[in-house]
């Protein structure tokens, strides 16, 4: 579902009245820093808005923004961390819609590691050995969250939770693999592909788990019409191209 404000009506309002630069905060999920970082800095260069970017776990986020926090607008990983800024009133009216989706992966530390079975539920714990899988928090980030129940539904879980290395959001637990300290790790799919320090080794059925959404909403505290021209530009075309680029799956 797109936003009913055309795209090219957004930014001329924006570009309208170019005696000051507005800027546009916005709080986003941090699987989404390589494509989102790419597509705000066009943004920036063809408006002349700045773009202030804070990443995290969707959760630590809307708790954040349930806090007081100052942001423009939010970008999170599952719908119900959005529910929850929704629930305390914090969302503009028919401003939310569901943008992207994503794949869940299993990543393994180098580039010529050696695939693995999920199915053989002997594998995953025996290529473990005495190392730590590494995700994101399984109660709070849902890139966790998406991960155990996945490792639930194969009857994964049990054998390898002892060995969970929790982050507090997924680009840590993509860097604990990268960097070794960790043989193998649960990320997204455009996670995977922004580290070339990483194979993946197996990918989690779609079924294994509740549907990766990202939905977007303009916040209250969106002021300027920078603000919705920013969020009616991430269901542009060419936000379509840049994140279709890095893997994910355009959903509006």
């Amino acid at each position: 579902m797109r936003p009913l404000i055309p795209l090219a009506t957004a930014l001329a309002t924006t570009l309208a009245a170019p005696v000051r630069a507005d800027e546009v905060v916005v709080f986003a999920a941090a699987s989404l820093k390589t494509a989102l970082d790419s597509f705000a800095a066009a943004f920036e260069a063809e408006t002349g808005h700045r773009v202030t970017i804070s990443y995290g776990g969707s959760g630590a986020l809307a708790r954040q923004i349930i806090a007081g926090a100052p942001a423009d607008i939010f970008l999170s990983a599952a719908t119900d961390w959005m529910d929850a800024v929704a629930t305390e009133g914090l969302i503009a009216k028919d401003s939310r819609a569901d943008l992207w989706g994503n794949r869940l992966v299993l990543i393994a530390h180098g580039t010529d590691a050696p695939p693995l079975d999920l199915a053989a539920k002997d594998q995953l714990p025996a290529r473990l050995g005495t190392g730590k899988l590494s995700m994101a928090m399984v109660d709070a980030v849902p890139a966790g969250q998406y991960g155990k129940a996945a490792l639930e539904t194969l009857g994964l879980w049990a054998s390898v939770a002892p060995s969970v290395a929790q982050s507090e959001n997924v680009r840590a637990a993509l860097t604990l693999v990268a960097s070794g300290e960790a043989p193998l790790g649960i990320v997204y799919a455009t996670d995977a592909t922004a580290d070339d320090s990483v194979t993946v080794v197996a990918s989690f059925p779609a079924d294994s788990h509740p549907p990766i959404t990202y939905p977007a909403a303009l916040l209250t505290n969106a002021a300027d019409p920078a603000d919705a021209a920013f969020l009616e530009a991430l269901s542009s075309d060419a936000a379509d191209a840049t994140f279709a680029a890095q893997g994910f799956v355009i959903l509006n």
